[in-house]
């Protein structure tokens, strides 16, 4: 090779390096190759003259030791000085390529994600790609956000609202700080997400489609549900066929169920959704399915001061009134036989479809009372109850079966003349009776308390109280025909008007002498006389 070739051979390699060089400048991004690690960082060969040196601590501890000879990284100019001396930067470099990745995400208004690192006044700090960001508030939900603490640690799908980075990365930038603004939105997402659930559900929605739909928010009026991206409402009288309370009774807020659309105004974006309208009627066919006499197993789903109501089958409610409940004349509060919830054997009393009623009843159920008192009762037999009324003719019983017998006036004393039940009985008294009689189909039951011991004029009163004997006795009562007057034994005999002695001063209370003048075994009477007294 002649020196002429050999000259310009040289200046080609000369021309190249001198290119190479200038295309290395301070505040640009380019790749270099590693060609030592050392304890404080990694020298770097970037095709400049001299090798460029990366610090330690921009790496990690994983990364750095992962690092070979040999490996591809892409760093940063930091500083060119005129002795040759190259310091690099790895993690500008990334800042750089994460801007440039961000403002292409903000200008094709992609969707990124972030992760929510932790609460700041006005909203949150969110992590995207390293850069901290800031999540207001108001673009963390479609609603006010009430729980801040229940979003740290989320990672949550984002979109920029605005981007306000280094307009370039040059050496003139190089001592300006790269983090930039940059704001993101949460609720910018859910809305666009929502937008095209919406256009969806538009494609399929009409009058009778059933969809699913989420429960967003119950009130005393109905429920609001979200069936893709669009709000309904299910007012409370379409959300069953039997009665509502409140829809809490069958929803609760974020439950996924299917509703039924039963109108439908597009331009207003007003739908109107049914629950109930996804079964049939039950009171359609109720005359079909029930008739008077059935018995038949319901749930009790309310219990108010005149009866219960029992659930037959889904939407199918009927009233158990309280005389229904049981035998009792005077039945206890609906809630001492039952409760909400609970399972009961019901008889059907009736069946109105038009009005919609079902009436129903337990006490038809059980053993009527007159039925187990003919049963377990005979005449002559002793039973404990409670005086329940007293009236002029007689005291009613209460027995423990719950029906009432008759202790005729006349059957309270062999001996004693009584005018009214109070002077020996009084209400609520517990009392022994004997039974008499019992006719259950007139639901009479004659009862007698005299019959509980035997009959003094039989053997003890004629043989006590003969005609001529003489005795002394307690004044209980003054009429017009006579005076009432107590002998031993709580026999009573009458001093007749004509027999008085008017001289003897005679008050109730007070004793007097008498004399027995007559004893009638048949109208069961003794008849005294104050005079023609012997005893002194």
């Amino acid at each position: 090779m002649d020196t002429h070739m050999k000259v310009e051979e040289t200046k080609d390699i000369e021309s190249l390096y001198t290119e190479s060089l200038l295309r290395i400048e301070r505040g640009i991004i380019t790749n270099g190759k590693v060609i030592a690690i050392k304890n404080d960082g990694v020298v770097i060969d970037i095709g400049y003259k001299s090798e460029g040196f990366v610090p330690v601590n921009e790496f990690s501890e994983e990364e750095f030791l992962e690092l070979k000879e040999g490996n591809n990284i892409e760093v940063y100019v930091e500083k060119l000085d005129d002795q040759g001396g190259v310091i690099l930067s790895r993690s500008r470099a990334s800042k750089i390529r994460t801007w440039e990745r961000l403002k292409a995400i903000y200008e094709s208004n992609s969707q990124l994600e972030g992760t929510i690192t932790e609460k700041t006044k006005g909203g949150f700090f969110v992590d995207v790609m390293g850069i901290k960001a800031f999540l207001p508030a108001s673009q963390v939900d479609l609603k006010v956000i009430r729980n801040f603490d229940a979003f740290i640690g989320q990672r949550v799908p984002l979109k920029i609202l605005k981007i306000s980075h280094p307009k370039g990365f040059g050496a003139q930038l190089s001592n300006q700080p790269l983090e930039s603004s940059l704001i993101v939105s949460r609720r910018q997402v859910i809305e666009e997400e929502k937008q095209m659930r919406k256009e969806e559900t538009f494609k399929i929605l009409r009058e009778g489609v059933i969809l699913k739909g989420v429960v967003k928010n119950i009130t005393e009026y109905g429920v609001f549900v979200d069936i893709g991206g669009i709000d309904g409402l299910l007012h409370i009288s379409d959300i069953s066929w039997r009665k509502v309370n409140h829809p809490s009774e069958f929803f609760s807020i974020g439950d996924e169920k299917e509703f039924m659309v039963i109108r439908f105004d597009k331009e207003a974006e007003k739908i109107t959704l049914g629950y109930k309208q996804k079964t049939t009627d039950p009171w359609l066919t109720v005359e079909e399915n029930y008739s008077p006499g059935m018995t038949v197993k319901g749930k009790v789903v309310s219990i108010t001061d005149y009866g219960i109501f029992v659930e037959v089958e889904e939407g199918l409610e009927g009233l158990v009134h309280i005389t229904e409940l049981d035998w009792t004349p005077r039945p206890k509060h609906p809630s001492k036989y039952v409760s909400v919830g609970s399972e009961v054997d019901v008889a059907i009393l009736s069946v109105k479809k038009d009005e919609r009623r079902l009436s129903l009843s337990i006490k038809q159920l059980k053993p009527k009372p007159w039925q187990v008192v003919a049963e377990k009762y005979k005449p002559g037999d002793k039973v404990i109850g409670r005086v329940k009324t007293l009236t002029d003719f007689g005291a009613f019983i209460r027995l423990p079966e719950g029906v009432d017998g008759l202790v005729h006036i006349s059957d309270l004393s062999w001996t004693k003349h009584i005018t009214h039940p109070s002077e020996v009985l009084r209400r609520n008294q517990k009392v022994e009776v004997q039974v008499l009689s019992i006719d259950p189909e007139k639901e009479r039951m004659a009862l007698g308390i005299k019959q509980l011991s035997p009959d003094p004029w039989e053997n003890e009163i004629p043989g006590k109280f003969k005609l001529g004997e003489e005795f002394t006795g307690k004044v209980l009562k003054k009429t017009d025909f006579g005076v009432f007057v107590e002998l031993s034994g709580d026999v009573e005999g009458l001093v007749y008007s004509s027999e008085i002695d008017n001289s003897k001063e005679i008050a109730e209370g007070s004793e007097i002498q008498v004399r027995v003048i007559k004893v009638n075994l048949e109208d069961r009477k003794i008849g005294l006389s104050m005079k023609n007294i012997k005893k002194v």
